[in-house]
């Protein structure tokens, strides 16, 4: 169950290296950005440009919005205020010379988008480790499991709570499928789903103890959130987006590894499809250029960042809801854009990854895949190289528990999740080679991830103004999605849909 710094750039004449420095006082060590021309990696004071359009935010939505916009004969600009491409996605470099994620990673069936991307631009993926069994850590007893019998990957809790816990994701599947992708604020019981919290509802469904538990697992896994937080509308349209034009979503594929969300990697990290697709853009993206302001004169827009100001006829904004309500509009956003963005908080979410010199618990015919009732990383993954020339246990640290710890030291953190995997895996967890640790939620360009969710009464009264441009200004980023939202491949698909409303609008 599972999805997803600023440092000054290393330049090169490879298109996808990454720097080597460390964060001090932060999170972890984090990848460097891409090597561009140009201005690209360095801004000078009171720059400017004009283009057609200037695009905020240089993840997965911005660049992509980017490359079809330039395909389709338009001039842009991208303004990053990171001094690395990739947003939510990021590649940490480790001591022995290779990577890890940070941020988003997984790929699945029916992520079509993120997938065609990483084809075009050379970038492999490879099968998320899955040999082995599965442990179920819950009221502490260590229970290992099977992933290949007739229950799958579902933790073996009491016969009664599998059977409550089968039919409440049965009833969710079917409810999802009444929710309308592109507007779930229309479905014929939006209001009645939109004003009740999941857990209100699981409470009054998932009756059982141990399903509850399940079904709050899941939760947690897939928003970073609490069940408290969500509203049931708008976990049934993430439900529904779990899929494609051709297969409509499910909870399953939302948490499974083999067949679901979870189920491969990229080869060298999953931040090398925006480090190769912002390289094909040249000095189009700029780095080091948080977004202050964006006024409009006439026709056009004045987009003012730190070092550099573009003027353009159209302005797309690639970032979180949250995020993009920071920055300064003149005239006024519509008052149901401001109040939506106000609405809809980012989840709470850090990764944490310990490094050995081999992977093992492959050994003990163990997949390093875990669910747990207890500790500070509650879920966790095998998040070795293809060729397993070393070890690394991802965990991730989500909602309640990452907001016990976003004020804590590194050391802390690290002493906390160690002394999980050591209950999960034995004590040879407690000696890694190294560790880093990624916090979203202290992490300035981004606040929390891997998504910004709805609570209760937020899609029915404010949903429509989710997509809808305001004047010349539109909006992109994951959250916009209709397929995948929160994934790496919505936010390619928003990057998609966005180019083609600025390209019919020009």
């Amino acid at each position: 169950m599972a999805r997803e710094r600023q440092l000054s750039p290393r330049i090169s004449g490879r298109p996808d290296a990454l720097s080597r420095r460390t964060l001090l006082g932060g999170a972890a060590a984090t990848a460097g950005a891409v090597a561009l021309t140009g201005a690209a990696a360095t801004t000078a004071a009171a720059a400017t440009r004009d283009a057609d359009v200037v695009i905020v935010g240089g993840g997965l939505a911005g660049l992509v919005a980017a490359r079809d916009l330039v395909a389709g004969g338009k001039t842009v600009v991208v303004l990053e205020a990171r001094d690395r491409v990739g947003g939510r996605v990021v590649n940490l470099p480790l001591a022995n010379g290779g990577v890890t994620e940070g941020g988003g990673e997984f790929i699945g069936p029916t992520q079509d988008r993120i997938k065609a991307l990483a084809d075009s631009l050379g970038v492999a993926t490879f099968t998320t480790y899955n040999t082995g069994k599965n442990l179920l850590y819950k009221d502490g007893k260590k229970s290992p499991y099977a992933t290949d019998g007739l229950l799958g990957s579902v933790p073996p809790v009491d016969v009664a709570g599998l059977a409550n816990a089968a039919i409440v994701q049965s009833s969710l599947d079917d409810m999802a499928k009444q929710v309308p992708l592109d507007a779930p604020w229309t479905a014929a019981k939006a209001a009645e789903w939109d004003r009740q919290t999941f857990e209100s509802w699981l409470n009054a469904n998932a009756i059982v103890p141990s399903a509850k538990f399940l079904l709050d697992v899941a939760c947690t896994s897939i928003f970073s959130a609490q069940p408290r937080e969500l509203s049931l509308l708008y976990v049934l349209f993430y439900i529904a987006a779990a899929g494609n034009e051709s297969n409509p979503g499910t909870l399953e594929r939302l948490t499974e590894t083999a067949g679901g969300a979870q189920e491969s990697r990229f080869v060298g990290g999953s931040q090398r499809v925006p480090i190769k697709l912002a390289a094909t853009l040249g000095d189009r993206v700029v780095l080091n250029a948080p977004v202050r302001s964006i006024d409009k004169s006439g026709s056009t827009y004045t987009v003012t960042a730190d070092g550099i100001t573009v003027t353009a006829r159209r302005v797309v904004v690639a970032v979180p809801p949250p995020l993009a309500a920071r920055i300064s509009y003149n005239p006024l956003l519509t008052a149901a854009r401001d109040q939506l963005t106000q609405r809809m908080p980012m989840g709470s979410i850090g990764k944490a990854i310990a490094v050995y010199d081999t992977p093992f618990w492959r050994a003990d015919g163990l997949n390093g895949q875990v669910v747990s009732d207890t500790g500070l990383a509650r879920s966790t993954f095998d998040n070795s190289p293809p060729d397993a020339s070393y070890g690394a246990l991802m965990g991730f640290i989500e909602a309640d528990e990452m907001r016990e710890y976003d004020a804590a030291s590194t050391d802390e953190v690290r002493a906390a999740v160690l002394k999980d995997y050591a209950t999960y895996f034995g004590d040879r967890a407690k000696s890694p080679t190294s560790f880093v640790l990624q916090r979203w939620d202290n992490e300035g360009f981004s606040r929390g991830g891997p998504v910004a969710f709805a609570p209760p009464g937020v899609l029915t009264e404010y949903g429509a103004a989710l997509r809808k441009p305001v004047g010349g200004i539109h909006w992109a980023g994951t959250e916009t999605s209709t397929y995948w939202n929160g994934f790496m491949d919505g936010a390619v698909r928003s990057g998609e849909r966005v180019a083609k409303e600025v390209l019919a609008a020009l």
